[in-house]
């Protein structure tokens, strides 16, 4: 109890005003000693040495906090990464004094989630300079995370007493979840076979061949004289050229991650993973894929699909609704909701314990994850 105290105290003091070192703590003594053997023997050169230490101490205590006080710190934007990958931070430290400022403590306090708080040393800012503290860490999970203090630390520059200050300093660090390689997909692949994935109507369906004859336009400077169908042209008088179309079926296909339910934390971890992977799939693939959640809804691009996913969390409010009613690759940890997806669709289910799946009721196909197995074998695996 009297340590915790005692911690408590000298924190305060060292951020509030300066906590002495153990040189500090040390000289105050002898100063004590120093003025108390005057006292008593009334020796000149004693009360010189105890008036000289005091002199020194309280010179030591008032020059840290002036050192710190005038230093400015910002921070260089977090390059986005992968879950697994390094985060690379850098926090720049400047001093716009006339003085350089010596043997300064930095500690950026992140997350609790990432890691420990990461601590630096800077030797010397030079006068009218600038100092980049730049350090990696290892981001094991996906996830946007913020924080926006640091703190910084010196006894400059006779090492009696410490005297921290902090500064507020915004981060964000996006890790995105990891894309699997998939080389094949039967559960994306079969959708695209399936009639009920065409979602345009039937007149449009069947002229969605590469290079069909829609309309003749007159033509137009710059069209290549390749197009100009002259037969056309001939009777009109005039040249006409042909537009092709060149959609390919208006194929659709939307990614949803169940995020309003209730998961298991490794489940949605391996959910954002499969997500990802499948949507960078479906688009090599040259479909028009989306990715819902219920609090972004419908997105597409791979930044904003990674972001998304990098953001998501379960038990989130459904702030857009609930998916369009097409078909979807519907990701989910409660079975209750599978039996009532759009015509064509497909799941990928989870179950909240391993040892006891649970089976997922669905007039469609899809595939139940079992946690011993790799999930990118399994996201390559037939479907029945």
């Amino acid at each position: 109890m009297l340590k915790k105290l005692r911690i408590r105290i000298s924190e305060s003091l060292e951020t509030r005003w300066v906590t002495p070192a153990y040189a500090g703590w040390l000289l105050g003594s002898l100063s004590l000693f120093f003025f108390a053997a005057a006292t008593n023997t009334m020796a000149g050169w004693l009360y010189v040495m105890s008036g000289v230490s005091f002199a020194l101490l309280g010179l030591a205590a008032v020059l840290p906090p002036r050192s710190l006080k005038s230093l400015v710190v910002t921070r260089s934007p977090i390059e986005p990464i992968s879950a697994g990958d390094w985060l690379n931070i850098e926090l720049i430290v400047e001093n716009p004094t006339s003085k350089p400022k010596t043997l300064l403590q930095v500690r950026d306090l992140i997350p609790f989630v990432l890691g420990e708080p990461q601590q630096g040393v800077i030797e010397e800012i030079p006068a009218g300079g600038t100092y980049p503290w730049t350090y990696s860490h290892l981001a094991p999970r996906r996830g946007i995370y913020r924080w926006h203090e640091i703190h910084l630390r010196t006894a400059t520059p006779l090492g009696l007493f410490w005297c921290r200050r902090s500064r507020q300093v915004p981060a964000q660090a996006i890790v995105y979840p990891t894309v699997l390689p998939l080389n094949t997909c039967p559960l994306v692949d079969r959708l695209g076979r399936d009639d009920s994935f065409l979602v345009e109507s039937d007149r449009r369906a069947a002229m969605a061949n590469e290079g069909t004859t829609r309309t003749l336009r007159p033509y137009r400077f710059g069209d290549p004289t390749r197009l100009v169908h002259w037969r056309s042209s001939a009777r009109y008088g005039e040249l006409r050229v042909r537009e092709l179309e060149v959609t390919t079926g208006g194929q659709e296909l939307i990614i949803a991650l169940d995020t309003a339910s209730a998961w298991e934390l490794e489940n949605f971890e391996q959910a954002a993973i499969a997500a990802a992977s499948l949507y960078f799939y479906a688009s090599r693939a040259q479909l028009n894929v989306q990715l819902w959640t219920a609090d972004t809804g419908l997105v597409k691009g791979n930044r904003v699909v990674l972001e998304a996913l990098a953001g998501a969390s379960p038990h989130e409010s459904v702030n857009h609704g609930d998916p369009p009613d097409l078909p979807l690759i519907w990701l989910t940890q409660n079975p209750d909701r599978c039996d009532r997806l759009p015509e064509g669709s497909r799941w990928i289910g989870w179950s909240p314990d391993p040892d006891n799946p649970i089976a997922f009721k669905s007039p469609y196909s899809g595939l139940s994850i079992q946690g011993d197995r790799p999930l990118q074998m399994q996201l390559q695996a037939a479907i029945s």
